[in-house]
């Protein structure tokens, strides 16, 4: 968690090697580093220094002892957008709160790191849109320039601004929510400046920077926060760079297994109600047969087990031993943090396949989680904000 302060603070960042983030419909300008963004009535500052080196998130472990990247002298914005393209939702998730903000996620109903992003909305009881992207033609974002998801898009007085990177996105919405004196998310979305690299291979990448902490300002408890916020951070991190490489490899871990799954995959994401009959079977049979394979690489990409179960297990476990350690029945204690919502998040991904089955019955997650599903769904954050 960041607290804003007028002083100099010591940052310890390490960049992850992910795919281009951004492309050309971004606006990009000049830089010595992220302190120069202008100061005003909201001031931007760091309290505390990252703990350890921060792995990479993403797709970013089979680089991590790789010697680190260049950074260049280049920011890049996320730019609002003046007008999106008319579309219908595919649904209105309608929650208790209303925290004036007006939302629209465009998704893949079981991708995790969508998933950790409607966890954290529906726990703290946010409405929002829903737009359910075809996970191979991708027609629903055409209009952007960033190519994944999630993308989360946020109306503001001069338009709409989208929000990019699963963690990113929790962050500022975090950022937002928790702040006492409310600010513009175009404003907070400042705070996670995307920077420019040039990796051993000589290729330029994007790094979204700080997008694991809160960034608050005129909190008076701020020191008591950063004190809870780190082990929070580190968790985070945990589900984002070592739990998520754990699922394809398992529901894919055959080709039965694969088309199981993205049957699955179509009932929750209901595609025979949001896509041609011709896509939905495309997006089954090749997505199916496309992910058994890819599955076996990522095994070998992610140093798992040559039973795959195991190493699902073996991080679940690890998992809990440390939600015991608190004492109670989450990471937050008696209720959950940002770290229980990723983590679930990651795992609700996987709820309906023939993994999730055999991760219930080999372990005890069962109470962890079907608690969290509990909070989430009866909106139990919407209370303390």
């Amino acid at each position: 968690m960041l607290n804003f302060t007028n002083k100099i603070v010591t940052r310890t960042l390490l960049f992850s090697y992910r795919p281009n983030l951004v492309k050309n419909g971004f606006k990009n300008f000049t830089t010595s580093t992220p302190r120069n963004i202008k100061r005003g009535t909201f001031r931007l500052g760091l309290t505390g220094i990252t703990v350890g080196a921060l792995v990479g998130t993403g797709y970013s472990i089979h680089y991590m002892n790789k010697p680190r990247a260049h950074i260049l002298n280049e920011e890049i914005t996320i730019a609002q957008v003046k007008e999106m393209p008319s579309m219908k939702p595919t649904r209105f998730v309608k929650n208790v709160g209303d925290m004036g903000l007006e939302l629209t996620l465009y998704q893949y109903q079981t991708c995790p790191f969508c998933c950790k992003v409607r966890a954290f909305l529906d726990y703290y009881g946010i409405s929002y849109n829903l737009i359910e992207v075809d996970p191979v033609l991708r027609q629903a974002i055409k209009w952007s320039p960033y190519r994944k998801v999630p993308i989360l898009v946020v109306k503001t007085e001069d338009g709409y601004q989208p929000l990019i990177d699963s963690t990113m996105i929790v962050s500022a919405l975090a950022s937002y929510l928790f702040e006492d004196n409310k600010k513009d998310l175009p404003e907070i979305v400042k705070c996670f400046p995307n920077v420019s690299y040039v990796d051993d291979d000589g290729l330029k990448k994007n790094e979204i920077m700080n997008r694991y902490f809160i960034m608050l300002n005129n909190r008076k408890d701020l020191q008591a926060i950063e004190q809870k916020s780190s082990e929070e951070r580190k968790w985070r991190k945990w589900a984002d760079s070592v739990l998520v490489h754990t699922l394809s490899p398992n529901v894919y871990r055959t080709s039965e297994e694969a088309l199981q799954s993205f049957n699955w995959f179509s009932e929750v994401g209901e595609w025979e109600a949001n896509f041609p009959s011709w896509e939905r079977y495309l997006m089954i049979y090749v997505g199916a047969s496309a992910m058994w394979l890819i599955g076996k690489r990522l095994k070998k990409r992610h140093n798992l087990k040559d039973d795959v179960r195991q190493s699902l297990y073996d991080e679940c476990n690890y998992w809990l031993r440390a939600v015991k350690s608190k004492g109670g029945q989450f990471m937050g204690g008696q209720t959950p943090n940002l770290a229980d919502l990723a983590v679930y998040g990651v795992l609700s991904s996987i709820e309906g396949c023939l993994a999730f089955k055999d991760l219930l019955n080999n372990t005890k997650i069962g109470p962890w989680y079907f608690g969290m599903k509990q909070c989430i769904s009866e909106h139990e954050g919407a209370k303390s904000i």
